[in-house]
């Protein structure tokens, strides 16, 4: 991380209809039906959705699903998003193909428990945990509100308050830091696909409502209104997988802080919780978000590393970035003390063997609420007692 105070920095996020977030949806769709048969089934699905076609490839082990249920599903999911065009629809005319088959028996020979000896990492790999007080939800400020305008336009589109405007969707924000917080809004930028109905100072007017509505008025002190970008290039009415390939897990930087914190490169969709890529990443947020929360810093970021087949963590690594070694070494003996970071540990602490995956498959992992079914339970701030001094 840099030591500079004032700069400027950007973050994006794409919608549920962007043809990478439409093949996230459809693989975390697949983990929640397989976990919705068997809360320890395992899933690994990857999607690719393009003109018309949707191929699922990966595997699992778990309950016997037929290969028509899991279609009827996939057309479901492109329903909801809202997609009935010539070159993507929730119909026949989009062909759907599944080429699941059973998981690797090295991998889980590796991976389950045995005897004496727990359940081990499904994989090797490193993964970022990070919160900040720059929002109330302890977000960075840009990926928040990136987030938040195209979550609401999605509302209006599907309630019918929104029309003209098709699923595929990007936003930027760019904010202004001074002395390392976030102070004023510079620039905007909001592509859409429309309906050829409209032209492009009719979709500015569409969508002015929705960066209004999602960023504070004190951040948008003096925005200037030739920094508002509305569909820069143009005509934007070829869109979604009829306009570009999607796939799963090319979103991982829009899926966690948007480019504020590292991030390790494991994507999350589509994998159950056994996957460390994903719930060692959750497990991580939800200790740096009690850690700030606890207000012992403003920001914390905490990596995990993890072998395959091996139990606990190799390593756990904390920056408070306030180079008081004191309370970092404080900070790391209550993880380890208070926080079971094993597979199995994480899963059970969080509540993770439950079909509480599609719905975090558009509008960012973290800095959500948590809900009654137990979705976005990394998101609680049930643990600022460990680390209040």
């Amino acid at each position: 991380m840099s030591n500079l105070k004032n700069f400027l920095f950007t973050s994006e996020s794409v919608s549920e209809g962007h043809p990478d977030k439409v093949s996230d949806r459809i693989s975390d769709m697949v983990v929640d039906t397989y976990l919705s048969g068997d809360p320890y089934a395992r899933v690994a699905c990857e999607t690719l959705t393009t003109t018309n076609k949707v191929v699922l490839a990966g595997e699992v082990r778990g309950p016997d699903i037929k290969k028509d249920e899991l279609i009827s599903k996939v057309r479901n999911c492109i329903k909801d998003i809202g997609y009935d065009q010539d070159g993507f629809t929730w119909k026949e005319a989009t062909k759907i193909e599944s080429h699941l088959h059973s998981q690797s028996a090295d991998i889980a020979m590796g991976v389950d428990s045995a005897g004496n000896k727990d359940e081990g990492a499904g994989d090797q790999g490193i993964m970022f945990g990070y919160a900040c007080n720059e929002t109330d939800v302890l977000m960075p400020a840009p990926i928040h509100y990136s987030h938040k305008i195209l979550r609401l336009m999605a509302e209006d589109r599907k309630s019918g308050k929104l029309k003209n405007i098709e699923p595929d969707s990007k936003s930027q924000v760019t904010f202004e830091y001074i002395n390392e917080k976030p102070v004023k809004v510079k620039s905007v930028v909001i592509s859409s696909q429309h309906s050829a109905d409209v032209n492009q100072k009719d979709v500015k007017e569409l969508l002015r409502p929705y960066m209004l509505n999602s960023i504070p008025k004190e951040f948008m002190d003096g925005f200037k209104e030739e920094e508002f970008y509305v569909n820069p290039t143009g005509n934007f009415v070829i869109g979604g997988p009829d306009g570009d390939c999607g796939l799963t897990g090319r979103k991982i930087i829009v899926d966690t802080y948007g480019g504020a914190a590292p991030h390790g490169g494991g994507a999350f969709s589509g994998k159950d919780p056994t996957k460390v890529d994903r719930s060692a990443a959750y497990a991580a947020r939800y200790i740096a978000k009690n850690i700030v929360a606890s207000k012992i810093t403003n920001k914390c970021l905490i990596q995990l590393a993890y072998a395959i087949g091996v139990s606990k963590p190799l390593s756990i690594y904390v920056d408070l970035f306030d180079n008081d070694i004191e309370k970092n070494k404080f900070v790391v003996e209550q993880i380890k003390n208070n926080f079971d970071l094993t597979p199995r540990g994480i899963r059970e602490m969080l509540n993770l063997n439950k079909p509480i995956y599609e719905k975090t498959a558009a509008y960012g992992h973290f800095g959500r609420s948590p809900e009654k079914d137990g979705a976005f339970s990394w998101e609680k701030t049930d643990k600022i007692n460990v680390f209040s001094k």
